[in-house]
């Protein structure tokens, strides 16, 4: 077994660039900055009216042109500026990226302007025939491709040069784990010396904001935005909807060796775990979630011992993040309750398909930088919750090794492992 290895003979799989956008900021340096400082992106509202709704904050992207424009364009907005990022910092060509793309993205809707304009014209005629006599007239395959599924993997695949075709999939909030995980596997058959994977979500619509709702799902602690999210507290009350994106270039470590590019991690192992149980809650015993984490680990090639942080689900949801601690728990045993286990969410709220990536990117940044970052608004502990979660102050240590977790609703579990060096 040579250097570029792993246990099981695949290729070691590298990271190499690294792009991150979310309420906090655009680009690694502003989001880390922030993060580790301890701020809050979450904040009120603006972008559509939230009179008599419950809950009126969010971690949005509002600082993007396109986030006026539609979920569809935000998203495309979000994927694209941290993919430039990524691809830069790996020294690659933007235009030319020579690698297959796997993007996660929320699932397509036509926006409202797109709805009101097919049925506002005729008001006398009964809607279906007003819609078809509209989308007839058009002239325009504008508003139909933004409909489509794999639209925004289309317009990137074209804008970076990737090869292949692009692959759009959403498994829920682990769809930026999973992004990453398809990247991990192409490279290791050897499909590809290099892939590109990106997680974008910028769908906080009003819709989404009231289904949510409907579930229960969502904070309502909308008197102090910032406090809203506080995962693994006793009083909790629930996740805060946000946007954001980021995209990591991988790459097999003998290639990326061979060209003198900067590896930035390792991606050493990947696990996932369905879960049928309901269409929304995680099975009470965590018996998929724990699956997931010792497929992660086993993939990886490291014991329960060899993990120095775990970047948590940690929604600040009641039952996500118990359902968390007994899948860490059961997997670490007694253990768990000296590893640091913090939640980026804390800060940057929930970014559904994004939020898989974005934390693998925080985790390959904690890492490198010597530093965790908090778990905030952790001011009231859970007792039936024994984990060291970082609270309220980051903390500077010598990681190695990262877990990293994604609990998706309709039961799509996706833990990665990843590492500072190869070993």
């Amino acid at each position: 077994m040579t250097k570029f290895k792993d246990h099981l003979g695949r290729p070691v799989v590298a990271v190499t660039g690294i792009g991150v956008v979310t309420s906090l900021g655009k680009g690694k340096a502003e989001n880390w900055a922030a993060l580790t400082a301890g701020k809050s992106g979450i904040h009120p509202i603006t972008r559509f009216p939230v009179d008599h709704l419950s809950t009126r904050i969010s971690g949005m992207v509002d600082f993007l042109e396109s986030s006026t424009k539609g979920a569809s364009a935000l998203t495309y907005d979000l994927a694209e500026t941290a993919a430039e990022e990524a691809v830069a910092e790996a020294g690659l060509d933007v235009q030319d990226f020579g690698g297959p793309l796997f993007l996660a993205s929320p699932p397509m809707e036509l926006d409202w302007h797109d709805r009101f304009a097919l049925y506002n014209n005729g008001k006398d005629k009964p809607a279906p025939e007003r819609l078809l006599e509209v989308a007839r007239g058009l002239n325009s395959l504008d508003m139909f491709e933004t409909a489509q599924f794999g639209c925004i993997a289309d317009r990137l695949a074209d804008r970076f040069g990737t090869t292949g075709l692009p692959i759009t999939l959403s498994t829920a909030c682990a769809s930026g784990a999973t992004a990453i995980q398809l990247g991990v596997e192409a490279i290791r058959r050897g499909e590809c010396e290099r892939a590109l994977s990106i997680g974008a979500d910028g769908s906080a619509t009003a819709e989404a904001l009231i289904r949510f709702s409907l579930l229960s799902a969502l904070s309502t602690s909308n008197d102090a935005p910032e406090k809203a999210s506080k995962p693994f507290s006793k009083d909790r009350d629930g996740f805060v909807l946000a946007e954001g994106s980021a995209a990591l270039v991988l790459e097999s470590l003998e290639a990326a060796t061979a060209r003198g590019a900067t590896v930035l991690g390792i991606l050493r192992g990947c696990g996932e775990k369905a879960d049928d149980f309901h269409r929304t809650r995680s099975k009470p015993d965590a018996s998929p979630a724990i699956a997931a984490v010792r497929a992660a680990l086993a993939d990886a090639g490291l014991s329960d011992n060899e993990i120095d942080y775990i970047n948590a689900h940690g929604t600040s949801t009641p039952e996500n993040d118990k359902m968390e601690h007994l899948s860490l728990s059961t997997v670490f045993g007694e253990r768990i309750s000296s590893i640091p286990v913090s939640s980026n969410k804390s800060m940057i709220g929930h970014t559904l398909s994004a939020a898989g990536a974005i934390e693998a990117a925080f985790s390959l940044m904690t890492m490198r930088e010597g530093v965790i970052p908090p778990t905030i608004n952790y001011d009231h502990p859970d007792p039936a919750i024994g984990l060291d979660v970082v609270p309220n102050v980051k903390r500077e240590s010598s990681v190695r090794t990262v877990l990293s977790n994604s609990f998706g609703f309709g039961g799509q579990n996706t833990c990665l492992v990843m590492a500072r060096e190869p070993v």
